[in-house]
């Protein structure tokens, strides 16, 4: 183990594991880049060594990471000839989209616009549309190359421009000049999750419209060869989802802008985690796999979101040895401490008499969500829905994650929160683990 501490690096928040051997079943060495070790558990760290799967494999995990379904979240594998549905995920180019407006924030009514942006978008995985939309998106979905995804085209089409449980959000920032910004986080939704679903039923076998189950968490990566059938279709279904991704961004911005009288739009960044990208690193060409972390080339533009109530960032990267190494790769958030299920507790929902779904409490949680909401409203934050589980308490401090990476990217804005709208905890969720 080789422990560096450049310049700037934050007091030697990343460790560079060259040449190790993980196990004595895995006899090939492994080079593995880990931000922010003392961030990090172990699990996490388990499941990265578990990616690589030959010597020409380059890992890299940011200090956000935190235990994923066989791949960790905030990680990043860099493969020659395969590409990995555990590393893409769930949620296929869930992003992070972001645009600053020529409004100064103290001539809104914060509060009123909150109010109006729960009333029209609809929040809670697998729940359709509030209204009627239309994107050139559903025409390729329509189209598809890979036939099995039309069938789900009722699916997009219902789904598309609405926003989903966890943290996946609407929010409204000021900036250091006042201005207003909007930041939204979400991703491919229904569609995005029959299509990994549909791909491991394939990678077992079975039909791509026939039930599986997922498997545990610490199950093997899902690995395709990009040179068969089944590693070219899933190439052409995941970039379709991304698309899809990106247009459900952009029609939620564009209903937010509506809901302001259609500010001009001043500045703008949007990216994604949760893809494939093909890349040339180190002299040769890769198959990156990023999971919950971004992209960050020299010059290439982020938003970052940080928990309720902290400041979330536009960062830009940077042209550095370290950002080299680190497959120009950076976090996408702050970073889970605490899981769902121990921060608000087990539920359950149960079907009554009436037919009507109801949120049964099995247990209780650490996380007192009253008092969450109370300390958000004494720090003049709006909020609509969430839940104990998307406490701050739950997560990393993002600053503190971000001086782990060191000099790879550097903080262009600031973003103070001033409303967060979010899935409530009792919206029902058909997908939620």
């Amino acid at each position: 183990m080789v422990t560096l501490y450049p310049e700037n690096s934050g007091a030697a928040c990343y460790t560079i594991y060259l040449n190790i051997i993980i196990s004595a079943m895995m006899t090939e060495k492994k080079n593995i880049i880990i931000f922010g070790r003392e961030l990090i558990e172990e699990d996490s760290i388990r499941q990265i060594e578990r990616c690589i799967t030959s010597s020409e494999d380059i890992a890299v995990i940011n200090a956000d990471a935190h235990y994923g379904y066989s791949h960790p979240i905030g990680g990043a594998v860099a493969y020659k000839d395969k590409i990995s549905l555990s590393g893409v995920g769930f949620d296929i180019a869930c992003g992070n989209y972001a645009i600053r407006t020529d409004v100064p924030v103290k001539d809104i009514r914060v509060p009123e616009i909150m109010d109006e942006i729960y009333r029209r978008i609809s929040f809670g995985i697998g729940r359709p549309n509030n209204e009627p939309v239309d994107h050139e998106v559903l025409d390729k979905i329509n189209k598809a190359e890979f036939i099995p995804q039309r069938k789900l085209f009722k699916l997009a089409q219902e789904q598309l421009g609405t926003v989903g449980a966890g943290n996946h959000f609407v929010d409204l920032f000021e900036d250091a000049e006042g201005l207003l910004w909007i930041g939204v986080h979400f991703g491919s939704r229904g569609f995005g999750h029959k299509t990994t679903t549909g791909f491991i039923a394939l990678s077992r076998g079975s039909s791509f419209d026939e039930r599986v189950r997922e498997g545990p968490m610490d199950s093997p990566p899902i690995l395709f060869d990009i040179n068969t059938d089944i590693g070219q279709s899933y190439i052409e279904a995941m970039t379709l989802a991304g698309e899809y991704a990106f247009a459900g961004r952009e029609l939620v911005i564009k209903k937010v802008l509506e809901i302001l009288g259609n500010p001009s739009v001043t500045y703008s960044v949007h990216n994604n985690h949760n893809f494939a990208w093909r890349e040339k690193h180190f002299g040769s060409m890769y198959w990156v796999i990023r999971k919950g972390c971004t992209p960050a080339f020299p010059g290439q533009k982020g938003f970052i979101g940080a928990t309720m109530g902290e400041d979330s960032v536009i960062v830009e990267g940077v042209d550095s040895d370290l950002s080299r190494k680190a497959l120009f790769t950076t976090v996408h958030g702050a970073g889970r401490v605490m899981s769902r299920t121990k921060s608000a507790g087990r539920k359950k929902w149960i079907r009554g008499r009436d037919g009507i779904r109801k949120l049964k409490t099995i247990s209780k949680g650490l996380v007192d969500f009253e008092e969450v909401k109370s300390k958000m409203s004494k720090r003049g934050i709006e909020l609509r829905g969430g839940d104990a589980d998307e406490a701050p308490e739950c997560y990393k401090r993002l600053d503190e994650v971000l001086k782990c990476q060191g000099d790879t990217i550097r903080v262009i804005f600031r973003l103070r929160p001033v409303g967060i709208a979010m899935a409530a905890g009792e919206t029902y969720d058909p997908y939620k683990d």
